[in-house]
């Protein structure tokens, strides 16, 4: 029993069980003993490995959408740029680099990384080297400026809340205690104001996952972009309307029995784009595609072709590889969605459509 595992039993045996979403914060985020408060999960020797860390070309293309989009939009004199659950810091340094050519960008540009791991701003740092970054814990603290940001595998690992569908109502999941060791449950059903309107699409048997903090970090971003202007893209597994368990954990790049070491593995879960895009309002939200879809309309292949020039032997084969791995729909290319956030007035950051 890992040491948050032998808290949470203790916890749970005193005052009752918890709800999905308390059962994930605690093992995400809990100070002593939390997955991101005490290691860098990314890369090969961490648990998962992200878009950026598989090619330079995600970073590059999608900064350059958004720089694209600061041009579209007059080029505010100042604006953050900003990224949620920016990791090691490779994908804002991929941003940086390839927009450095764009004729004022980086002298309006005000870093911006909103980062709660003590642990992973140090490694940010390291990445970023000279750059001039200021660190925020939640998007609450983001300046009051015009806002262009990128969110990759942010959302996926907001606490969720999950229930499923009774005649009764909407019973939810919760965290237990059996025997002395964790384990899954539902408390009684309920009739839930806020899933009504999953009646129509649902049926018994049924599960629907919600992420309240999502809501709330679309709503803050959507009102900050309508008002002073700019984008927001995010990047992550999901699809249009939550539906089905995809409650999980990662351990090792190997999926593992979410309960079964809290505080050790990643927990995750899909994205519910159209919460994020309802949530978001007044500002607008593109059209939802796939990773591979947004990535060759904004020139992948040919980023990819130029870059292959200068390449050979196992080097070239490794690129190519990391191509179809970000683009190709058996891969991340269809499992992965996308979605921008845009100012009413403004059309989306290229590559995307209005909805």
């Amino acid at each position: 029993m890992t040491p948050l595992a032998d808290l949470l039993v203790r916890r749970i045996t005193a005052t009752g069980p918890i709800t999905l979403a308390d059962y994930m914060a605690e093992c995400l985020l809990h100070p002593a003993h939390g997955y991101y408060a005490t290691r860098d999960p990314f890369g090969a020797s961490g648990d998962f490995t992200t878009a950026p860390e598989i090619s330079q070309m995600f970073g590059e293309l999608l900064g350059l959408s958004l720089a694209q989009a600061w041009l579209d939009q007059g080029a505010p004199a100042r604006f953050t740029l900003a990224e949620l659950g920016p990791g090691r810091g490779t994908l804002m340094a991929d941003v940086l680099r390839a927009t450095r050519a764009v004729p004022g960008f980086h002298a309006a540009a005000q870093v911006t990384l909103v980062e709660a791991s003590a642990s992973l701003r140090e490694v940010q740092r390291r990445t970023l080297g000279t750059v001039a970054v200021a660190w925020a814990d939640t998007v609450d603290a983001l300046p009051d400026a015009p806002l262009f940001l990128l969110a990759n595998e942010f959302l996926d690992a907001l606490p969720i809340r999950q229930f499923t569908r009774t005649p009764g109502g909407w019973a939810e999941t919760v965290v237990g205690v059996t025997g002395g060791a964790l384990t899954l449950g539902r408390a009684a059903p309920a009739d839930l104001g806020p899933l009504r309107h999953r009646l129509a699409d649902t049926k018994p048997g049924d599960v629907v996952e919600v992420m309240p903090a999502a809501g709330a970090i679309a709503s803050r971003l959507g009102g900050l972009i309508e008002t002073r202007g700019g984008a927001a893209i995010f990047v992550d597994y999901g699809d249009w309307r939550s539906l089905g368990d995809t409650f999980q954990a990662l351990r090792d790049h190997r999926f593992t029995d979410p309960l079964a070491t809290p505080g050790e593995a990643d927990l995750t879960a899909h994205v519910d784009f159209e919460a994020i895009a309802r949530a978001a309002a007044p500002a607008r939200a593109s059209r939802m595609m796939t990773q591979g879809e947004l990535l060759s309309r904004l020139g992948i292949a040919q980023r990819s072709a130029r870059l292959a020039q200068a390449l050979t032997g196992p080097a070239l084969e490794s690129h190519l590889s990391a191509t179809r791995r970000l683009t190709d729909p058996s891969e991340m290319g269809s499992l992965f969605k996308a979605l921008a956030l845009h100012p009413s007035r403004h059309p989306p950051p290229p590559g995307f459509d209005l909805a």
